[in-house]
């Protein structure tokens, strides 16, 4: 059994798992934090109602998320003992600062928000929930500029072996991060607008708490629009950078053997794992587009790096696998744009009071809370897996990360328990969620038993 396949499973199986969580916990904290100020600013309890249901939602997401991340840090010495000790220096200063800063102030104002209903003033409590949004914000920072090293290694120096940090400064404004925060966030904020419109088009089909589901359902929809708007945006942006930094990603994302000028994007191709064809569908030109933003502009193929990358960093194979590559590619994109339509059609349904007139389209989006999820996941396995062969792109290869002495069988033994560990809390996360959004009285205490009371139109004037 190949030990280095086998982490390489481990590592992907619980960081998808992971990153089930974590996008719909930075985006809902922030939108539950957005209901708590409307009620802070008029008064109405169908405000207060949202905040407490949305946020019970929230603390389950938030609790799994993190258990399930726990095991992440663990791994870096059990199974990449020698990734950790080439990088050691600069991958574990944000990290420490997510730790220590990030996540103990999101811990620390979470405990506050909790038990401070009534026991803290008004203000007080809405300032621990904008703390604990503003955390996870930061906290997912420090953890793509971790990750940003990965992809475009900056501020560093090769010394004994080791890539040691020499400019901070560097390492914070990386190019890959400010490319990859506005998309990571935007994603975040994607998943909860699509989870909130979800779960409240289920309840309005029921005529459940009406009142509140419409206004969940529209705050749901703005957020989801504006998200996801920006998030397709950012990913033209993403890839005029990964033409730049990583070309060899952007090549098999496409399909592209062949260096072309102008480039042509790939809508469908069906071919073997050595560049020939047997279907091809390609826009011309179009790659050069998104590449430079002009209709010129070369865009080179894996063929052609190849050769160039053996030339510059010896013999191997510097291709990634492009079939995961390719389609992870297109299934993100899918469903974004997927995203897109639906949350234009939510935007007119819910400006336009036509929520009792659109049972067939509010059947939509129950379903349609899977699509953020399929997109957060491949996107990521696009990231990750089109950086093969390289850990740290350029610096070192995946094969001479891992931990030296460790075997494959016992490898395969903590993949089995961690699958098997995670796939419990995944079902007891779904259970739970389940249960309190299918039962809003869980959350905010009993109610009419069919609707939440008919209520004036928000005012800007409130109490404190």
């Amino acid at each position: 059994m190949d030990p280095t396949l086998l982490a390489q499973w481990q590592f992907g199986i619980t960081t998808v798992y992971h990153y089930f969580f974590v996008p719909l916990t930075i985006g809902l904290t922030t939108m539950t934090a957005l209901m708590q100020t409307l009620w802070f600013l008029n008064g109405q309890d169908v405000y207060k109602q949202m905040t407490k249901f949305w946020g019970k939602l929230m603390l389950i997401n938030f609790a799994m998320g993190v258990v399930t991340g726990i095991v992440q840090e663990f791994q870096f010495g059990m199974n990449w003992s020698e990734y950790s000790r080439f990088v050691g220096d600069i991958f574990g200063a944000p990290l420490a600062i997510e730790a220590l800063l990030a996540f103990f102030m999101e811990s620390t104002f979470l405990g506050l928000w909790l038990f401070g209903w009534d026991r803290v003033s008004k203000r007080a409590h809405l300032a621990s929930i904008w703390l604990v949004a503003i955390g996870s914000l930061l906290s997912s920072v420090w953890i793509l500029i971790a990750n940003a090293f990965m992809q475009n290694p900056v501020g560093y120096e090769l010394r004994n072996g080791r890539a040691e940090m020499t400019d901070f400064l560097a390492l914070l404004f990386n190019p890959s991060v400010q490319v990859a925060f506005p998309h990571v966030i935007g994603g975040a904020f994607t998943t909860a607008g699509f989870f909130v419109m979800g779960i409240s088009a289920w309840h309005l089909l029921r005529k459940s708490h009406v009142d509140l589901f419409k206004r969940s359902f529209q705050l749901g929809a703005i957020v989801g629009l504006i998200a996801i708007g920006l998030t397709v945006l950012n990913g033209h942006e993403q890839a005029r950078h990964m033409i730049a930094s990583q070309p060899m990603k952007m090549a098999a994302a496409e399909g592209l053997y062949v260096t072309e000028d102008p480039a042509s994007f790939s809508v469908l191709t069906i071919g073997d794992f050595e560049g020939n064809e047997v279907f091809s569908f390609r826009i011309p030109t179009l790659l050069s587009l998104l590449s430079y933003n002009q209709l010129t502009g070369v865009v080179r193929g894996m063929d052609d790096l190849q050769v160039e990358y053996e030339a510059r960093f010896g013999p191997g194979d510097y291709r990634p696998p492009a079939f995961v590559v390719y389609w992870s590619f297109r299934a993100m994109v899918g469903s974004g744009f997927a995203m897109l339509g639906l949350a234009v059609v939510a935007l007119v349904i819910s400006l336009g009071d036509l929520t009792e007139k659109a049972g067939r389209w509010l059947a939509l989006y129950p379903l349609a809370i899977l699509l953020p999820y399929v997109a957060n996941s491949t996107g990521w396995l696009m990231t990750e897996v089109g950086r093969s062969p390289w850990v740290v792109h350029g610096l070192m290869k995946i094969e001479d990360a891992v931990s030296p002495n460790v075997s494959g069988e016992a490898v395969l033994f903590t993949t089995i328990v961690f699958t098997l560990l995670y796939g419990a809390l995944m079902a007891a996360d779904l259970y739970l969620l389940r249960r309190f959004a299918a039962t809003p009285e869980l959350a905010f205490g009993p109610l009419d038993a069919h609707a939440a009371p008919d209520l004036p139109a928000p005012s800007l004037v409130g109490t404190d």
